[in-house]
């Protein structure tokens, strides 16, 4: 390795190497002037393991060139430009042009956040970078402020250090099972060991942004432990200094890559606020549709035939909807487990025993304390001082046929037999007609889950949860239940805020809608927010909620509106 008491040393007798500017865990950056052309370069040295054995350290070599070679083939403004590759000792040096002037990084460290402007311009180039960079197959992996150059004088943004990164098809050069990249930017799908794509490099520039605008990581922690469990499971809450590029950074920082923002969507949002001096609202992309077709109005459609009676097989879906799988539950117990694995082979030495909770092995998270049967659960009760909690329980077993098809006995027949003429399930939803005498529409793939009086229809994982039950009427009626209900929530609800509670109707007949958001019941379920509306109709009281992490706050709202649109009992 050079050192920097080896002055003026010459690499492939071309290149001499002149005074470091930086190291990282990618190599070393020299200053150096390649006296063929008599120019000055950037030269880094890629670091020798010699814990490796010939093979491997060929292996590593190969790989390490091939990609480099990807990515001289890139030519933008704001990509750094890559001049050559050589060896020396048998050991890979790339040689770069040289940005004079530091990063981003050094510049916040300097002076501080920037103003949403200048954020907005560096954005815009980076986006335009990566779209480049993204079309030839080539993923970053390790976007930060520190890797960000600003050329002095002219302010020009230039993207470096693709030392970590994936060429499309290629494995990478740092892939031996460690984690590689900056854990307070990196997207929750890497974190969790899922595959990675173009969308992982625009998580980590959305945590760029903020950085730029606030002068610090929203997922900066005390710990590695406490990084992992930011970017993966809590609740986000971009810095208020994001306030004018918030549609952005919201649209970045979404857990779901699959509706992520893209490069080019960001970049005209970012160009609009430069332009007019506000962000336009971003709707909901058309690449999603199962989560912008269903609207209250479907309520109205003709309703279908009379249910039928007991030990019928429920009817098919109504004719033109197609089925959709529910939502993935994609950021669970599992994947924080994995993000920690990953981060110990590391080196990290994080601590998982101080994140991570007894559960049922499915994604659920339950606590220790939780009993081996169905527990008092979840959801406001409306009965009378009943706490109004979230389920606590396991997830249940899956029945080889859904609840809905199973006929009752006994009165529940009869009041199966007497329901009213239920709406249509919309598209990727069924109907079931619960054994509690209600109908309702849920999302397909959903299982039932009685607990007591309430009865819970859970997602995989139990990242979603519809929760029904109907009870005698109380004084005051459904505003006044959801305000006490409402006072109870820091007792009942860990983490409780953001609570509000709406006089409103349902059909006609007396409501109120409650929303809030709360900490989960432990660190690996994480933060989720509560949609919960209650109505009076007959001297019964009707509740129905949805709760789901709060960045799935969408989809949580669509399984609330379609549960509540078609809900019918008797």
């Amino acid at each position: 390795m050079v050192t920097e008491g080896d002055d003026f040393r010459v690499i492939a007798g071309r290149y001499r190497l002149e005074a470091r500017l930086g190291r990282g865990g990618m190599g070393i950056v020299w200053r150096a002037t390649d006296q063929l052309l008599t120019r000055q370069v950037a030269v880094k040295e890629l670091p020798f393991d010699d814990t490796l054995s010939a093979d491997e350290s060929r292996q590593q070599r190969d790989r390490t060139l091939r990609e480099a070679r990807a990515v001289a083939q890139l030519h933008h403004p704001h990509i750094i430009v890559v001049h050559d590759i050589v060896e020396q000792d048998e050991r890979p040096f790339i040689v770069m042009e040289l940005v004079d002037g530091g990063s981003l990084a050094d510049r916040i460290a300097a002076h501080g956040p920037m103003a949403a402007a200048e954020a907005a311009r560096i954005g815009v180039a980076l986006l335009s970078a990566l779209s480049t960079a993204h079309a030839a197959g080539v993923l970053h992996r390790d976007i930060k402020p520190a890797n960000v150059l600003l050329e002095a004088g002219t302010e020009r943004a230039v993207l470096t250090d693709f030392g970590i990164a994936q060429v499309s098809g290629a494995t990478t050069l740092t892939e031996t099972g460690s984690f590689v990249g900056s854990p307070e930017y990196t997207a929750p799908e890497r974190m969790s060991g899922s595959s990675a794509g173009p969308q992982s490099d625009l998580w980590s520039l959305g945590a760029l942004l903020c950085t730029a605008l606030s002068g610090e990581s929203p997922f900066r922690r005390d710990s590695l432990g406490g990084i992992l469990h930011a970017v993966v499971m809590a609740e986000i809450r971009p810095p208020a200094q994001a306030g004018p590029l918030l549609p952005v950074v919201r649209g970045l920082l979404e857990r779901d890559p699959e509706r992520r923002l893209t490069a080019a969507e960001a970049e005209g949002m970012l160009r609009g606020y430069l332009e007019s001096g506000r962000t336009p609202q971003h709707p909901p992309p058309a690449r999603h549709p199962p989560f912008a077709l269903y609207t209250p109005t479907q309520r109205v459609l003709p309703h279908p035939a009379a249910p039928p009676g007991p030990g019928v097989p429920e009817p098919a879906p109504v004719p033109g909807t197609g089925a959709r799988a529910a939502p993935p539950a994609r950021f669970t117990r599992r994947m924080l487990v994995t993000a920690l694995v990953a981060a110990a082979l590391a080196g990290a030495g994080v601590s998982a025993a101080a994140l991570l909770m007894s559960g049922d092995g499915t994604g659920g998270g339950a606590p220790t304390s939780t009993p081996p049967h169905p527990a008092t659960s979840a959801s406001a009760s409306p009965s009378g001082g009943s706490a109004r909690t979230e389920s606590r329980t396991r997830s249940p077993v899956s029945s080889p046929r859904s609840p809905s098809s199973v006929a009752p006995a006994g009165p529940a027949a009869d009041a199966t037999r007497s329901v009213p003429a239920a709406p249509p399930a919309p598209s990727g939803y069924h109907l079931v007609r619960d054994p509690a005498r209600f109908t309702l529409a849920v999302p397909d793939g959903f299982t039932r889950s009685p607990q007591g009086v309430r009865v819970f229809y859970l997602s995989p994982g139990r990242t979603f949860r519809i929760g029904v039950k109907v009870t005698g009427a109380e004084p005051g009626g459904p505003l006044a239940v959801m305000r006490r209900a409402d006072a109870a929530g820091p007792s009942t609800n860990p983490g409780y805020h953001d609570g509000e509670v709406t006089a409103t109707a349902h059909t006609g007949h007396p409501a109120a809608l409650w929303e809030f958001t709360w900490d989960g019941y432990n660190a690996t379920e994480g933060a989720r927010h509560t949609y919960d509306l209650c109505w009076e109709r007959g001297g019964r009281l009707y509740d129905v909620w949805v709760s789901a992490p709060v960045g799935k706050v969408r989809e949580a709202k669509e399984y609330f509106d379609v549960a509540v649109d078609t809900f019918t009992a008797g």
